[in-house]
C-alpha cells in the first residue's frame, strides 16, 4: 500500500545569482556545460553538481549543500511563516510547558488568520520578524 509522506526537516536556501560572492561562499568553480550554458560547480555529498543562475542552493541541517532547479524548488518548498517575536515567545513557552496548541488558543483571543499562522508556525517552524 502506498503511503503519503511530507518532508520534516527545514533547510536554508538561496537563489544562485552567479555572483563572485556566492561562488566564493560555496567554494564553487565555473564550468561550461555540454549544452553551452555556463554554470558553477558545487560540491555535494553525492559529488559535484552544475548549478545555473536561477537554481537554488540548499543547505541542510548538517551544513551540507545541494542544488535544486527553480521549478522543482517552487513545487517542493515553502518559506516558513514570519511571525512577531511575541508569538514566537508564546509558542516556545507553551511547548516548553508541554501544553497543547489548543490550550494556547484558549489562553489568548486569536482571530482566524492568527490561529492559522500560529498553527503552521507551531508545526513547521517559523522565522521572527525583524
Amino acid at each position: 500500500m502506498m503511503k503519503i509522506y511530507r518532508k520534516t526537516d527545514t533547510i536554508k536556501a538561496e537563489r544562485f545569482d552567479g555572483s563572485d560572492e556566492m561562488v566564493e561562499r560555496y567554494d564553487m568553480g565555473f564550468q561550461l556545460a555540454p549544452n553551452g550554458k555556463s554554470g558553477a560547480i558545487i560540491k555535494t555529498l553525492e559529488g559535484d553538481l552544475l548549478v545555473h543562475v536561477g537554481d537554488w542552493i540548499a543547505t541542510g541541517v548538517n551544513g551540507e549543500h545541494w542544488a535544486i532547479a527553480d521549478d522543482v524548488f517552487n513545487k517542493t518548498y515553502a518559506e516558513l511563516p514570519v511571525i512577531p517575536k511575541v508569538y514566537g515567545d508564546t509558542i516556545e513557552e507553551f511547548k516548553a510547558g508541554h501544553y497543547k496548541l489548543s490550550e494556547m488558543f484558549d489562553e489568548w483571543d486569536w482571530n482566524y488568520d492568527e490561529q492559522e499562522l500560529i498553527a503552521r508556525a507551531w508545526l513547521d517552524g517559523y522565522q521572527l520578524e525583524e
